[in-house]
């Protein structure tokens, strides 16, 4: 937790994924910092603001590099045992096989970012308050606050479980130095709270730019909701809660399904239509590898300077779509060959379906061209599945949730779905989460939730624990929690380890 205390001046850094989008001009500059304090720093609106901006960076965490061909998204797709990997990493190979230690960088990764967020949240929390300025604009500003801590938070308790619950700023006097984990229940309680608080900070109900709007804070309750609903609380009452907070974002009419799938991964389309929240990305400022990282090893298809072969769907679950799915058509989600970088009229096949879903033309084909793919955080058919989802729960299958899915499988140029019972609708939803958010870190969050996992060879959800994937693991019951990172228990002793790391 070391990390977890930060320098004002790391605090107050206009985060680097939103430089461009907010117009931090003076970050490049050299700017002497020495001066600011905790007490000094906030008392002015464009210092709350710098403030706010910073958060944003920590939406990145997941495209950490950790390594070659080493990032928190994909860890948390090779551990459900959907994807294998063609690179060289180590750590990647230990995810497949289910033999990852507690020292594996993408737990310290996503712990690490998610407190020094947590940690600046809370400073603007504290601070802002007192600031003599613009109402509804402080307003917005924590809004955007708590919506941070709430977003890390829902992070680290499903990854981790019980966690560490720091509501305040810490310094080297504070009791909360070196915490104790806190029970899920009450981490909950407080991303419900701050959510709610969110909700209500008069954020905009839409924004181009990568801002936190009103769709975004409902549809992360939404989500919350459902999971709470689940394993391990089972809080069964909150389907409800999660089904009217997902058809408040569908009735907004603020989003809409894109018209071809190529706008998922273009730079024309960012932060709009179905797009409710990304990490922002931008050329020459910061850049990400995620189209590098889809590529199989060194299939010389783009001009980046490594392939990595990272993250590689199993064909076990390409062949689970259905007959006609336009999503599993070449260059939809997936694709099997593409132009040779070198020759143009050579085709290189990679002998896969990798994932087209990723590849992102303008800097694959551009070495002028940084990558600066966003990554996408919430997305409309999300929504629109947790509210098909949520609602069959405490119903049944009504019109209204099969709209929801019929108007995803419409895209997909799929038939629609009818005439099934509960059992089998939820079933259907299931599937359809697998296919429709495919390696867009939902398939494990799902898993820990339903204690289901996606039997491809059969095509049918059954018990994860025991379960023996297409990549040979077994899954266990170790799996259902990430460990602590040993980097944490070393450095404090009151944290104690997850079963069986």
């Amino acid at each position: 937790m070391k990390k977890y205390i930060k320098s004002i001046s790391q605090t107050i850094a206009c985060g680097a994924l939103m430089l461009s989008v907010f117009g931090c001009t003076d970050y490049l500059q050299e700017v002497n910092k020495s001066n600011f304090t905790q007490d000094s720093y906030f008392t002015s609106a464009s210092q709350a603001q710098s403030a706010i901006n910073g958060l944003y960076a920590g939406l990145g965490m997941f495209n950490t590099d950790n390594g070659y061909g080493e990032r928190p998204w994909v860890s948390l797709e090779l551990i459900n045992g959907h994807a294998s990997t063609l690179g060289q990493s180590f750590y990647n190979s230990q995810f497949i096989n289910q033999t990852a230690d507690a020292a594996n960088p993408p737990f310290k990764t996503i712990w690490q970012t998610s407190y020094n967020t947590i940690g600046s949240a809370n400073l603007a929390i504290q601070r802002i308050p007192a600031i003599s300025m613009d109402e509804p604009l402080k307003k917005s500003l924590l809004g955007q606050a708590y919506f941070m801590r709430a977003f890390f938070y829902y992070h680290l308790v499903r990854l981790y479980g019980d966690v560490p619950l720091i509501t305040t700023p810490v310094d080297a006097s504070s009791a909360d130095l070196y915490p104790t984990r806190a029970s899920q229940e009450d981490i909950y309680k407080l991303i419900v709270s701050d959510l709610t608080t969110a909700e209500q900070a008069g954020l905009p109900v839409a924004d181009q730019t990568g801002r936190v709007t009103v769709g975004a804070v409902k549809s992360l309750l939404a989500s919350v909701y459902l999971t709470m609903a689940g394993y391990p609380l089972q809080k069964t009452e909150n389907y409800a809660l999660s089904a009217a907070k997902a058809k408040e974002v569908l009735d907004s009419k603020i989003y809409s399904l894109f018209t071809s799938y190529d706008y998922l991964h273009d730079n024309a389309h960012k932060n709009q239509s179905e797009f409710i929240l990304q990490a922002q990305y931008a050329t020459g400022i910061v850049n990400n590898s995620i189209s590098a990282l889809i590529i199989p090893y060194f299939a010389r298809i783009s001009v980046y300077g490594d392939e990595y072969g990272a993250i590689i769907p199993t064909e076990g679950f390409y062949n689970t779509h259905e007959s006609g799915d336009l999503r599993a058509q070449e260059r939809q989600f997936y694709f099997t060959e593409y132009p040779s970088i070198t020759d143009s009229t050579k085709i290189v096949k990679f002998g896969v379906h990798a994932l087209y879903k990723y590849f992102q033309k303008e800097s694959a084909l551009n070495r002028n061209v940084n990558t600066d793919e966003n990554w996408t955080l919430l997305r409309l058919p999300e929504v629109m599945l947790i509210y098909a989802e949520a609602s069959n729960e405490v119903s049944g299958p009504t019109q209204a949730a099969y709209d929801q899915a019929n108007t995803i499988r419409t895209r997909a140029q799929l038939k629609p779905l009818s005439g099934l019972s509960k059992e089998q609708f939820r079933e259907a939803i299931w599937k359809e989460r697998y296919h429709e958010l495919a390696y867009e870190n939902k398939a494990y969050f799902d898993t820990q939730r339903t204690r289901k996992v996606y039997d491809v060879v059969n095509n049918r959800m059954i018990d994860a624990i025991g379960f023996k994937n297409e990549s040979g693991a077994i899954f266990t019951e170790k799996y259902l929690l990430w460990g602590i990172p040993q980097y944490e228990i070393n450095n404090n002793k009151k944290l104690t380890q997850n079963k069986g790391w």
